[in-house]
């Protein structure tokens, strides 16, 4: 059984991924360990990112600041959108971890995309949107 984490550790976890995302962009070598998967477990490979579990990370109750959930789907698709990221950090990470990080980076980007799809229609009578 999956141990649930509680508020504060997923509060701290957020805390830790904000901390990271600030970090990995000035280092010069990469690696999957130093990636904040938006997940609330990290994963040790791109089978372990799923939609559910990149769901639950994306509109928890407990993510910091007060954006929308689709304003927090769109700031982590900034991140991981694989035109920024395959310029900007694949070529960072280590070549033996290279193919494995795209491969992660990109189910990322195909979730969060599923997840702003799924956010946009359940508004598009235009009462929230």
């Amino acid at each position: 059984m999956v141990k649930q984490l509680t508020k504060e550790q997923v509060i701290r976890l957020f805390e830790d991924h904000e901390r990271r995302w600030a970090t990995i962009v000035n280092l010069d070598a990469l690696s999957w360990q130093l990636f904040p998967w938006p997940m609330l477990k990290q994963p040790s490979d791109p089978e372990q990112i799923t939609y559910p579990e990149v769901q639950a990370y994306i509109l928890s109750p407990h993510h910091p600041g007060d954006k929308s959930q689709k304003d927090r789907v769109k700031e982590h698709l900034r991140k991981w959108h694989p035109d920024r990221f395959e310029t900007k950090l694949l070529p960072k990470v280590r070549e033996e971890e290279r193919e494995k990080v795209k491969e992660g980076a990109g189910t990322v980007a195909r979730h969060l995309n599923k997840l702003l799809s799924s956010l946009s229609g359940s508004a598009e009578n235009g009462l929230f949107g």
